[in-house]
């Protein structure tokens, strides 16, 4: 298993996208430098003002964008579900089409109503995957190959437009529900399926379960003011190598206590009174 990345302008390291890759079949070049420009859709507030909003006190950076559709030539391509990007205020860019993951730095040009956001140094993955619906990713490409596209933010979503009339739509996503929601732990010593920590709180039953590097788990959880009580943990009895047996006790450590959480999009973070920190994210 392995990561293609095709970069333009200056040479920098590949950003990791939080998930692991998985084998796919390389796409053609043809196919791949429609996706280079992905990253253009997004740019830090870099413009007379700066700061992460806009003149109208809209912000772009800081935010989680899905990625809706793309519209070529008066066609108009729904977007995966998971197709986003995420526009960091320190001029970062990065997110996924819903099978290539993508990195860049973007510069947002003008001020007020005439924002216009620019790709410099853009990353991204070469892969083709089945589910993601025929012609998006290079309809999404040619988009954004355009040179700088203009801004129209309304808040809850954001509009991308080519000097030909063609738009990239997107919208601000909400965050994941702490309840129901599968959350994969990012823990050491995963690879694969193998030591692939998950938990899922229930609202009903005031619970949390799921499974630790090693084993399952489940115990009681109540949730209150940002603070989650969680009872005495009860688990199987396996054991694993040593590297999971010891991520496992890491875990445990927050059982049968209060920890504070906090949910970004699609990262939750724990925090144990101790100080120590576990986040995971949501199962796409």
């Amino acid at each position: 298993m392995y990561r293609q990345t095709r970069k333009t302008g200056k040479s920098r390291k590949t950003r990791k996208s939080g998930q692991k890759q998985r084998p796919g079949v390389t796409l053609t070049v043809a196919a791949v430098a429609a996706l280079a420009p992905l990253a253009a859709a997004c740019g830090s507030e870099q413009a007379d003002g700066g700061g992460s909003g806009s003149a109208a006190g809209e912000p772009i950076t800081g935010v989680r964008w899905s990625i809706d559709s793309v519209t070529v030539d008066g066609t108009t391509h729904r977007a995966p579900d998971a197709a986003h990007v995420r526009i960091d205020d320190g001029g970062e860019a990065a997110g996924s089409t819903g099978c290539n993951s993508f990195s860049a730095r973007a510069a947002v040009e003008g001020s007020g109503d005439d924002r216009r956001v620019r790709l410099s140094d853009a990353m991204f993955t070469e892969k083709a995957c089945a589910k993601t619906p025929a012609g998006f990713e290079k309809s999404l490409g040619r988009a954004l190959t355009t040179g700088s596209l203009t801004t129209e933010n309304e808040g809850e979503r954001l509009t991308l437009t080519t000097a030909d009339g063609d738009t990239v739509r997107l919208s601000r996503s909400e965050d994941a529900s702490l309840y129901g929601t599968e959350w994969v732990v990012d823990a050491p010593g995963q690879e694969g399926d193998k030591g692939r920590a998950h938990l899922t709180f229930d609202r009903d039953a005031k619970t949390v379960s799921g499974r630790l590097p090693c084993n399952h788990v489940n115990a009681g959880a109540t949730v209150s003011d940002g603070r989650i009580t969680l009872g005495a943990p009860s688990t199987t009895r396996m054991m694993c190598e040593g590297s999971l047996m010891d991520a496992e006790k890491r875990l445990l450590a927050l059982f049968d206590g209060k920890v504070h959480y906090r949910i970004d999009h699609e990262t939750l973070t724990l925090t144990s009174e101790d100080g120590a920190t576990v986040r995971a994210v949501a199962e796409q």
